[in-house]
């Protein structure tokens, strides 16, 4: 099968099943969750890797769990999945107790390097994680096929993974993930090292399980990527909340704690001239300047400091082709939240 084939497959590909998310509760519920790391044996330094966090995940949503190395991540989902005990506070997946045997039964795992033994195929890869989770070989044999035409490797289920790029290889763990049908999957870096198509097929099958209504928890360091797959992110620090919400308005509130205004200009004028009225002003170059042209990304701290740029321009005789407010992206209010502590 071609890749444009496969791409087709996947956006054709009917769900293997159609589980709906409860009203019930949440997915995932984190309480004032506190753990402290101890280290030495006389002194005892004490280490918070996560200081109080409390946040939730609704079923069904595609959720991000973001923050820079350090900041507590790897910790919470190791609480999560019951690798290690929490000091203090409670967590929760889809109503038990974080850690149990109930808990891990309903959570699909893709990790960030799946390791697949070279010699096995698509089916016998499926066979070996399928076992793992308590799941028979006649179910395996029966969910198969609709699994990898879910995610785009039908027609490839008898050949050797040692042939699978990177993106199959992501997919195929996508299909292991999901043979004991669970209802929250987590994945870790899911998109990481893929070429800018197979990203694009990674994200159109998640999108399809969120239709199935499986909710999705994934950790990555894509900024641009997560922005385009979660519906809403939660961002660490030294292991501090620093923001829970939906995506789309993580640019707004961003702004209104910090009401500078920045904004894309266009200048037209000698490049001399424009650059000597940008004197005491912050501003970086969008694109190289020319001769007659500048495109600039500049900062003011209130609406009065446009109106007076405005007037600077004109009494230098600057034209001013473009002055557009800049959307805050979730890479810049992530670097924003980051930098507050």
């Amino acid at each position: 099968m071609s890749e444009l084939d496969e791409s087709q497959a996947i956006a054709e590909a009917e769900p293997v099943t159609k589980p709906v998310a409860s009203n019930a509760g949440p997915a995932i519920s984190a309480t004032n969750l506190c753990k402290t790391y101890r280290s030495g044996t006389i002194f005892r330094k004490r280490f918070e890797a996560l200081k109080n966090v409390s946040f939730e995940v609704k079923q069904g949503e595609v959720f991000g769990l973001l923050g820079p190395n350090g900041a507590g991540k790897t910790t919470f989902v190791k609480i999560l999945l019951g690798i290690i005990s929490k000091t203090s506070g409670s967590a929760s997946l889809l109503g038990c107790k974080a850690g149990s045997i109930a808990a891990r039964q309903q959570v699909g795992y893709l990790p960030e390097h799946l390791r697949i033994s070279p010699h096995l195929t698509a089916c016998t890869a499926l066979e070996c994680f399928g076992n793992l989770s308590n799941v028979a070989n006649s179910v395996i044999r029966e969910k198969r096929d609709e699994l990898l035409e879910l995610v785009g490797l039908t027609g490839r289920h008898r050949e050797p993974v040692k042939n699978f790029s990177k993106g199959m290889l992501q997919r195929l763990g996508l299909a292991q993930a999901m043979l004991h049908e669970p209802k929250l999957l987590m994945l870790d870096e899911p998109t990481d090292g893929l070429d800018p198509r197979a990203r694009a097929e990674m994200r159109q099958i998640i999108h399809r399980l969120r239709e199935m209504g499986v909710t999705i928890f994934l950790n990555s360091h894509l900024l641009q990527e997560v922005e385009l797959i979660c519906d809403s992110v939660a961002i660490l620090n030294l292991g501090q909340l620093k923001y829970c919400g939906p995506v789309e308005t993580i640019g707004q509130e961003v702004a209104n704690e910090n009401p500078q205004i920045v904004a894309e200009v266009d200048l037209s004028a000698p490049i001399q001239e424009i650059e000597a009225s940008l004197l005491g002003r912050t501003f970086k170059h969008l694109k190289p300047p020319t001769k007659t042209s500048a495109s600039i990304d500049i900062e003011f701290s209130f609406q009065g400091e446009v109106d007076e740029f405005v007037d600077e321009m004109r009494k230098h005789q600057i034209s001013i082709l473009r002055l557009l407010p800049r959307r805050i992206s979730l890479e810049d209010a992530f670097l924003k939240l980051i930098e507050e502590l």
